[in-house]
């Protein structure tokens, strides 16, 4: 009897499907084991051929997208998992930009200044994909991706398209409906405002500034670790708590910023749960403030 990976690759020769490949390679902490198949699909059509493909052969699947907010767990993910970063185109009409679920969020903000279009500014240096900022309203500086995304079309489980508009997304804080659901994102318009490009570089360029200084963009890290608690500072939590450059492994608090965890050298995935355990062990006993992930976890134990 044919297996899946043969019957995969013959069913999808001009799609990229890799076999046993590492995750550490895509994800931005460079950590995580392996998956079963990996495909690159390089439109919208392959993406839905290959979820329909995974539907009807009941395999498991797992999309992702720049993995910068990602944590994926040594042992792997079993099934199929799609990377949506070959979709990665960005267009200009009017006052919208439209970007598919691959694209840099960085690249969208440099194409909606090129355009003289103000609102995107306070993602500017999110080092993210339109899939991924959408999927957890991704949001830095006084601005969340709620303000300017318009509509959104998404992929449902079964290879149907659909579209939601903003109301309908339920958006809240590192939150949208898409986390309940199984829809994947395909792409998204954002509806901005006509403004003076010498202004919104300048803005840019302060935020880029601004983040360079204070965050440890030198080392390799999944972000933003933890959700800010209500009335706290999450960074000021865990300075305060003396665990600024605590290390386990090759994962470190980093020494520039508390709400980041860094990789020093060589780190695994289970080295940066291990210190997120103990963050939220330390801040629960010495604050009583209970520390909510941002960052998503997925995967199998090793």
């Amino acid at each position: 009897m044919i297996n899946i990976t043969e019957k995969i690759t013959q069913e999808f020769p001009e799609i990229k499907i890799l076999t046993t490949e590492p995750l550490a390679h895509y994800t931005n902490t460079k950590t995580g084991g392996p998956a079963d198949l990996v495909a690159f699909p390089t439109d919208v059509t392959q993406t839905q051929q290959l979820v329909r493909f995974a539907a009807q052969n009941e395999l498991p699947l797992t999309i992702i997208g720049n993995a910068s907010n990602l944590i994926v767990r040594d042992g792997g993910i079993r099934g199929l998992v799609i990377i949506l970063t070959e979709l990665n185109t960005i267009t200009s009409e009017g006052e919208r930009v439209t970007a598919t679920a691959g694209a840099s969020l960085i690249e969208t903000t440099e194409v909606a200044y090129q355009h003289g279009l103000s609102g995107l500014e306070f993602a500017a240096g999110i080092p993210g994909s339109i899939g991924g900022a959408v999927f957890m309203n991704a949001g830095a500086y006084g601005g969340e991706i709620k303000d300017v995304v318009e509509a959104v079309t998404v992929l449902s489980p079964d290879g149907q398209i659909k579209t939601y508009q903003n109301e309908e997304l339920q958006f809240g804080y590192r939150m949208s409906r898409l986390q309940a659901e199984d829809d994947i994102v395909l792409a998204a318009t954002f509806k901005l405002t006509p403004g003076d490009k010498k202004v919104i570089r300048a803005q840019m360029d302060e935020l880029n500034f601004l983040r360079a200084s204070k965050q440890p963009l030198e080392y390799p890290s999944c972000g933003s670790v933890f959700k800010r608690p209500a009335g706290h500072y999450t960074g000021k939590l865990i300075h305060d708590a003396g665990l600024q450059g605590f290390t386990i492994g090759g994962a470190q608090v980093s020494k520039k910023h508390a709400g980041f965890i860094v990789n020093i050298g060589s780190a695994t995935a289970t080295d940066y749960l291990n210190v997120i355990k103990h963050i939220q062990t330390v801040i629960a006993e010495k604050f009583d403030v209970n520390l909510e992930t941002e960052v998503r976890i997925i995967g199998e134990e090793r």
